[in-house]
């Protein structure tokens, strides 16, 4: 897959070079024990092998509705009326292409197993930027998707678990993960998964100007073919944030937003709740073309996982390969 913005290998090799004689010169001057902030004006290579977990913004994790009390008439901030939605996606600063207007991603869930209410106006400017948040609506098929901020212990019970039940599933990797557990991230990609972007430090991408957004994408993507000769073709916002713009420029970048249709508030290490809760909460909102948030942090997730694979399939449903989610008219793959 071409996409912009790109260095050719020859050059990025020369700038690694670079950067080692320029970290050790710096090293050497002011003495080991100097601390290393992030610049922001280092490459992709750079930036991501000098990020750790302390520089994630972990603070929201995802900031749309998630509350199980949500109702089929609840409406994000963005607006009330699908009027609303296209007057605010329709507001764009002087001088830009693309409306920048904060956006949180967000469903209203709907009993008996129906499919979720998006935002008015949401699903259409999703697709118009090759953007998904569910699969067909027609298919009893289901996708697990899991976001890796950082490691808690539990990816490997996870992968165990797909492996076992011969299932496939999308993991969201930021750059300090990159940086910290190649071990498990070639473990997902050996056993069949695909591994997505999450941004090297999981900023809202609103709040970026492109260039540095450009370099929170790309930045990890390189590093991660760097070392996997792979690309990257799913991005996830951090915070399920987002702007007709973050969705126009990652869509040029190549990229798929995936977002989903079904999420709940399991990313705290300290509010554990036990199996049989993220059971039920993942049964009771199954539905048709479900495109499933877990975070791998949650012990709950990881010890329920197996029992929601198997029960799923036994009500009729079918895991499904997350690549199927990624846009026919793309090309590339």
């Amino acid at each position: 897959m071409r996409r912009k913005g790109r260095r050719p290998k020859v050059a990025i090799n020369r700038y690694v070079s670079i950067l080692i004689v320029s970290t050790f010169l710096s090293l050497t001057l002011s003495g080991c024990s100097s601390i290393y902030t992030y610049n922001h004006e280092l490459s992709d290579l750079g930036g991501v092998y000098a990020s750790s977990f302390s520089d994630l913004d972990l603070e929201t994790e995802i900031s749309g509705r998630l509350s199980e009390s949500d109702t089929q008439n609840n409406l994000s901030k963005q607006g009330s009326s699908e009027s609303d939605w296209h007057r605010l996606i329709g507001q764009v600063a002087d001088g830009n292409e693309y409306s920048n207007k904060l956006l949180r991603w967000g469903i209203s869930r709907r009993s008996n197993h129906e499919v979720p209410a998006a935002d008015p106006g949401a699903p259409e400017l999703l697709k118009k930027y090759g953007s998904v948040y569910i699969g067909e609506a027609s298919q009893s098929t289901i996708y697990l998707t899991f976001d890796e901020g950082y490691e808690n212990g539990y990816t490997p019970m996870i992968l165990d678990t797909l492996r076992d039940n011969n299932v496939r599933a999308v993991f969201f990797i930021t750059g300090p993960y990159l940086n910290g557990h190649q071990d498990l991230v070639r473990r997902m990609i050996e056993e069949g998964h695909i591994v997505g972007n999450h941004t090297i430090h999981h900023p809202s991408l609103p709040e970026l100007p492109d260039n540095q957004l450009e370099e929170e994408v790309l930045g990890l993507e390189r590093a991660f073919k760097e070392k996997f000769n792979q690309n990257m073709y799913f991005i996830r916002p951090p915070k399920g944030e987002y702007s007709e713009r973050t969705l126009a420029l990652t869509h040029k970048l190549g990229y798929c937003n995936l977002f989903w249709s079904f999420a709940y508030d399991d990313w705290y290490r300290d509010k554990n709740r036990g199996s049989q809760y993220a059971y039920d909460i993942v049964m009771r909102n199954l539905h048709n073309g479900a495109v499933l948030l877990l975070h791998a942090v949650s012990k709950d997730n990881a010890e329920a996982l197996d029992k929601i694979i198997k029960d799923a399939i036994a009500r009729g449903f079918t895991i499904g390969d997350p690549q199927e989610l990624y846009p026919s008219e793309k090309t590339g793959i």
